[in-house]
This record gives structure tokens, sequence and C-alpha cells, in this order.
């Protein structure tokens, strides 16, 4: 069984690489020079304790992972006032947030006790499967998952929990983000929709130690990039670990569905974290891929970027792609080959609910008629297609011959089970 697919005709973004602005994407645009926001670590800090009215937050190594952020940033002189104003906020919502844990913590100690069940932990490239894949296991209610509402406020204030009408105000707080976003750049939910109640990638958690790799997605970064790659990541592995059981402490269930395509780099680390986990790795022709993400990374870059330089965006994510198939292939041994299953992206495409059978056989879990009940709902809710189909096409958009760049996989092709797609 699969999901349905919704009829549609693809859309074909005319102006992807010279956009036509928006009356809407303008006001946008003109609101954030209005900010004339300063990138400054105290003021940031200042910022967030005045906010939450917590002033401590915890072990300061962060502090200089936070000014190499910074520093990236403002080394990116294409990233106009609202590209700058939404990382702005990011920061100041990560300080927020890191306060906020550390006060649960100190609060609550018992939550370092909490025992976390042994997890599925999706690993893949970006449009590779791994956000369907997720969400169709985090469908089934013995699992914990990340929606993308609790990334971005995973630890509520002391006493602000859900309003009179039992819905909590975070919630409601990422759906006007939301909905904000749709009117703003409509198509991106073609290609990635955000929806709060979908799933989202824990390196958001991990953002808490400013020690991920997404600054990667908001703005032309390579100092963060280089910074980040030399980090020892095991220490903010353990980090989102314990914000798992915050998390856990805060309601359950114990067994949690992760996923990130960072951690195709990251193995070594994601195993000392997680070392009973079960592991889906999906595999897909790194050419649909890379066109599938620098055309969406290009479409959100006309609200936050001056102008879209395809050539340098594209050169970037190619280079940034062969790096993760790389670590992939070198320490793909350090997953225990007993709980590690190698998923084909036409083949999971193809029969869902039998490619996560065979997850939850690696993972020793029955595949209950309730289970499959919860997945084929939320199949028959969410068709693959509900918002529409983008039309690709690297060589018009970008310039690039899909055959010279999977050429530069070969070592990929040569190691994983991936299909070329034409």
């Amino acid at each position: 069984m699969t999901a349905s697919r919704a009829t549609v005709d693809p859309i074909r973004i005319e102006d992807l690489c010279n956009p036509q602005q928006t009356e809407f994407q303008r006001a946008a645009i003109e609101y954030a020079k209005s900010r004339q926001l300063v990138f400054d670590r105290d003021q940031l800090m200042t910022a967030a304790v005045q906010r939450t009215g917590c002033s401590d937050f915890g072990a300061d190594d962060f502090v200089a992972r936070l000014d190499a952020m910074i520093v990236a940033v403002e080394l990116d002189v294409g990233l106009n006032e609202l590209g700058r104003m939404n990382v702005h906020d990011r920061l100041t919502r990560l300080l927020c947030q890191r306060l906020l844990f550390t006060d649960l913590l100190l609060r609550h100690p018992e939550i370092m006790d909490i025992e976390l069940e042994p997890p599925v932990i999706v690993v893949g490239l970006p449009r590779s499967g791994t956000t369907h894949l997720v969400n169709l296991i985090a469908s089934d209610t013995r699992f914990r998952a990340l929606p993308s509402w609790e990334s971005l406020e995973p630890i509520p204030a002391p006493g602000r929990g859900p309003g009179i009408d039992g819905v909590d105000r975070r919630y409601l707080r990422s759906m006007r983000s939301y909905e904000a976003q749709v009117a703003m750049v409509p198509l991106l939910r073609v290609m990635h929709d955000g929806h709060p109640q979908l799933i989202e990638e824990e390196i958001e958690l991990q953002d808490l130690d400013f020690s991920s790799y997404t600054l990667e997605w908001l703005a032309r970064v390579p100092t963060w990039r280089d910074h980040y790659l030399a980090l020892d990541q095991r220490p903010h592995y353990s980090y989102v670990r314990k914000v798992l059981q915050a998390l856990t402490w805060l309601r359950g269930p114990r067994r949690w569905v992760l996923k990130s395509p960072q951690h195709l780099e990251q193995i070594g680390p994601l195993v000392l974290t997680f070392p009973d986990a079960t592991f889906a790795v999906t595999h897909r022709d790194p050419v649909s891929v890379i066109q599938s993400a620098i055309t969406m990374l290009a479409y959100g870059d006309r609200v936050r970027r001056h102008s879209i330089e395809p050539d340098i965006l594209s050169t970037y994510w190619v280079d940034r792609i062969e790096q993760l198939m790389r670590a992939v292939v070198r320490d793909s041994h350090l997953l225990p080959h007993d709980r590690v299953l190698d998923i084909n992206f036409n083949t999971f495409m193809a029969d869902d609910l039998a490619t996560v059978g065979e997850i939850y056989s690696r993972a020793g879990l029955p595949f209950t008629d309730r289970a499959r009940g919860e997945l084929a709902t939320f199949m028959a809710d969410h068709p693959r297609g509900k918002f529409g189909q983008v039309s690709y096409d690297l060589q018009g958009d970008f310039g690039l011959d899909p055959d010279v760049v999977r050429k530069r996989f070969d070592f990929y092709f040569d190691r994983f089970p991936v299909d070329i797609e034409r």
C-alpha cells in the first residue's frame, strides 16, 4: 500500500532566478528595514533574559558558537533585511529556549532519570523521502515525535500552559507564522509543507546548543559550515538527548522517532548517543535531491536575499551534498548491521507500508492492526502532491548538466541501492 497522489498539473516557477516580488513580499521587506536590527551577542542574550525572566544559560561554551554564527551572518552581504530579521529572531528564540530548558532542569532534576526507549532514527539526504517517512511512523501513537510547533518552542514558560480553550499558545503562535509563510511564499508548502502539526527535525533542539548545520539553509554562511564541521559533536548530540528527556517528561510516550539529513555526516556521535536505536537510511539519486533542494532554496531567497545568484547557490549545495554523501559512505559501517535498513527511494514511494514494516521488523516492534490503521489514516489525509507538484529543471534554471553532476557521485552509486532518475 502506498500513499495516494493527488492529480495535479506540474507547477513551473517561471521567475525562479529573476523573481517578481508581490506587494505583500515588498511590504514585509520594508517592515524588516524598519526594525534596524543589530547582531550583537550581548544584546541578544539580554533580550532573551528580559523576555523569559530567567538568567542561567547553563554551560557557557555555547557563546563561542553563537559568536561564530553571528560573524557568518554578518559576512553574508547578500542577505536582505527580511533574511537578517528571520535569523535575528531565530537566535533570540533559541536563547530564550535555552534559558527555559536550563530553568526546567534546575527545577526538576528528576528529568535526567527518564529512560528513553530505543528510538527509530531516519537518516537520509534532504528531499529523499525522510520527511514523509518520519511523519508516517509518527502517526503510530506508540511513538513520540517532534511536531513543528513544538520544535520552535519546545519548553513552555512556567505557568504558561494551554489557554481556557485547551489549546497551547505555542501552537497558536506557530500557526500564525505558518499562515504568514504560506501568504508570503505559497509554493514553499508544495515543496516542503511546514504545517505546525507535521514533524520537524530534532536538530532544531540541537540548536539550543548552537551546534547544528541549520543556519546553512537560512543564509550563505561558509564560515559557519567550517566551524560546525570542526566541532566534536558528541556533547551536542548528548545535549539533544537531554532535551528529548525533558520533552518526554512533559508528555510521553518514551519511544521517539527522529530524523535529519545532518546525521549523514554525524553517524559516529549519533550511534554513541543512541546506541540502541534502529536506523532507517533513505537513498535517492543525488541529482534529484540537488535540483529539488536548490529550487526550494532559490524560491525562498526571493524574500530573504537581494538577488538569487543561482551559480553560487548551486555550487555550494552540490559540494555540500557531496560532503554528506562521502561522510555516509565513510561511516555507514558504524551503524549496527542488525538494526539498519537501507531504503531505496523509489521502492519506498511504491509501497510505504511495506517499508515501514521492514523498519519495525528491524526494531523488534510489532506492526499491529491499530498501527496500520493509524498510518493509513495519515496517508489518506496527506496524499502526495496535496498542494501541487513543482516542475524542476536543473539545466534550465541553474545551467547544470544532470549527467555531469551525477558523475560526481559515482562513489555513492557504487556503495548503495540508488536508482538513476531522469
